[in-house]
């Protein structure tokens, strides 16, 4: 009997899931999911690589996505380990021949799985999927990742003209009630993984939970039930309130939904409903996620780089006091503390507060742009690795801005908070 086991990673669904479709091919299948206590540690900027706002998504995803597996029997086994710790002893226990994972290609999820396959027979297969795209790598029209424009507008451009969007999958089958484990293992707490529980703040605009049926209920809203989306490119800019953006970004960073099932149901949205500049934007963002997945696998670990991807050297700075007052909301700018403070009580931000308080950083301050990056990756419920550095290096001028710019933070604060409701929101939150 062919006994397989899938690893979870950033896939945490079970709908449009290239690796569970072919694992459920097997005559058995395990499934299992690691809390790497490596992601709950003081990183080299002296941030943890995860604080507690994503923690608690991540712990609100996996104890749902057990759920949904359970129903088609399938167990999903959570263990607070190292995978090369675990994965072995599955194994053996078991007698997987087969391991079905998400393909990840940033250094250190290279290194685990290498520390894995060095631990486990070398019989053993292992299928990889690059399931985290809109556009598949095999259908992008570019010789190889080298290939890759530098400019995103050459990238869209030509993906747009030259490659279809694939179909999403089916959820798989039922597995006979038999292929459940006896499981002894149990998602660790909050506390476990190094917290203290706590409530969202009132004021967040990303009061959601964790899950895959949280996003396809987020999806619902704001397509179908408001029709949201048809306003989405007018309103996107915005800063408070839970809908001025779609705020799928938390559930596509842990992969509890996938760009195609967004992309396919606005495409549906367009026939149904309305087809205009705002439903096309949503999709034009979904492909700036791509693109920074490329630009990673182009350039590597040269995005973790202080010169970045275009060697340009700067004169960075390492001012611990000047990090306190960024990270505190303490900075001579009000539109910058305002957002800081925002993320710091929430985990979240919006796209426009994001490129503000990253200009101000590394371009006013001039302080090296990896703690400000290192910072978001810990704090931000919707931190992606591509997205986090692409964009640290776009607004830092050492990646794929051509026309390096610099925000006007206070200009960007007469634009998008003209008569500073966001601003009093975090600033004077006894006013309200």
């Amino acid at each position: 009997m062919k006994t397989s086991l899938i690893w979870f990673g950033n896939n945490l669904r079970v709908s449009d899931n290239e690796a569970l479709s072919l694992a459920s091919k097997a005559d058995r299948l395990i499934a299992v999911y690691f809390f790497d206590p490596r992601q709950y540690k003081i990183g080299p900027f002296g941030f943890k690589k995860t604080e507690r706002f994503r923690a608690k998504f991540l712990l609100e995803t996996v104890n749902q996505l057990q759920k949904k597996l359970e129903d088609l029997n399938i167990t999903l086994l959570v263990y607070q380990d190292k995978p090369e710790h675990g994965i072995p002893e599955l194994v053996e226990r078991f007698q997987i021949d087969t391991i079905y994972l998400q393909k990840e290609w940033t250094s250190e999820e290279a290194t685990v799985l290498a520390n894995v396959k060095r631990k486990v027979p070398e019989n053993i297969e292992f299928h990889e999927t690059f399931d985290q795209f809109l556009f598949q790598p095999e259908d992008i029209p570019f010789e190889s990742y080298d290939k890759i424009p530098q400019v995103f507008t050459v990238f869209r451009k030509k993906c747009e003209k030259h490659v279809d969007v694939r179909p999403c999958f089916e959820v798989p089958q039922s597995f006979p009630v038999e292929n459940r484990v006896d499981d002894p293992s149990q998602l660790p707490t909050l506390e476990e993984l190094g917290f203290t529980d706590f409530e969202m703040d009132p004021r967040s605009a990303f009061p959601f939970g964790g899950g895959e049926a949280e996003a396809l209920q987020r999806l619902q809203h704001y397509f179908w039930d408001t029709n949201k989306l048809a306003y989405y490119k007018k309103t996107r800019n915005g800063l408070v309130g839970t809908d001025y953006s779609s705020k799928f970004s938390p559930w596509l960073a842990n992969g509890s939904i996938s760009a195609r099932t967004i992309y396919w149901e606005v495409k549906r949205f367009e026939k149904e409903v309305k087809k205009n500049q705002d439903t096309y934007w949503l999709i034009f963002e979904l492909i700036w996620r791509d693109y920074f997945k490329y630009v990673s696998l182009k350039h590597g670990n040269q995005i973790f780089k202080i010169d970045g991807i275009l060697g340009d050297e700067y004169d960075w700075h390492h001012n611990k006091a000047a990090t306190h007052d960024w990270i505190n909301g303490q900075t001579d700018d009000d539109f910058v503390n305002a957002n800081m403070i925002e993320l710091k009580e929430t985990g979240w931000m919006s796209n426009r507060g994001r490129q503000n308080v990253a200009s101000y950083w590394s371009k006013h301050l001039q302080q090296d742009w990896r703690i400000g990056a290192s910072y978001f990756e810990a704090m931000l419920i919707d931190y992606d690795v591509h997205s986090n550095w692409g964009n640290w290096m776009y607004n830092s001028g050492v990646g794929n801005d051509p026309r390096n710019r610099t925000f006007n933070t206070k200009r960007q604060a007469e634009m998008y908070d003209p008569n500073g409701k966001f601003q009093r929101l975090w600033l004077q939150p006894s006013l309200f």
